[in-house]
C-alpha cells in the first residue's frame, strides 16, 4: 500500500538563479545549495520549462545531469538560465542519497518569479538571488 512506503522529508536544500557579471555581460546561472552537515551524494538534477507565452503552450527541453556528490554547507552551479523563459514555471528535480537512502524533491520557479525585485540575500553563496528551499 502506498501508506506503508517511508518517502523522506528533504529539508535543508533548496535552489537559487544568480545574476552575475560573466566577462563582459551579465548571466543569470542557477544552483543547487547544500545547508546540511552533511554531504548529498550521487546527486542529479532534471530540468525543464513549461508554461504559456502569448497565449501559447510552451516547454523547454528536459536537461539531466548527474553532479556526483555536493559537499555539505556549499553549493553547485547547475545550468545558466536565460531570461527568455522567467515566463515559464522552471522545474528543477533533485534526487540525492544520504547513508543509502534516496531523497527526492521537485522544486519549481512559478512564471514571472525570477526577477531583481525578488532578489534575497543567500548568506553560503556571498550573494543575493531568487531561492526556493
Amino acid at each position: 500500500m502506498k501508506e506503508d512506503i517511508n518517502v523522506p522529508e528533504v529539508a535543508d536544500v533548496g535552489f537559487a538563479v544568480v545574476r552575475e557579471q560573466q566577462n563582459d555581460e551579465w548571466v543569470w546561472n542557477v544552483y543547487l545549495i547544500n545547508y546540511k552537515d552533511t554531504k548529498l551524494v550521487n546527486v542529479f538534477v532534471s530540468s525543464k520549462g513549461y508554461g504559456i507565452i502569448d497565449h501559447q503552450k510552451k516547454k523547454t527541453t528536459t536537461i539531466s545531469r548527474f553532479l556526483g556528490d555536493v559537499e555539505a554547507k556549499s553549493y553547485r552551479l547547475i545550468e545558466p538560465i536565460m531570461e527568455d523563459v522567467f515566463g515559464l514555471s522552471n522545474e528543477y528535480f533533485l534526487t540525492f542519497y544520504i547513508d543509502g537512502v534516496i531523497y527526492d524533491k521537485k522544486f519549481v520557479f512559478v512564471a514571472e518569479s525570477i526577477r531583481e525585485d525578488h532578489l534575497t540575500s543567500i548568506t553560503i553563496m556571498g550573494r543575493r538571488g531568487v531561492l526556493i528551499k
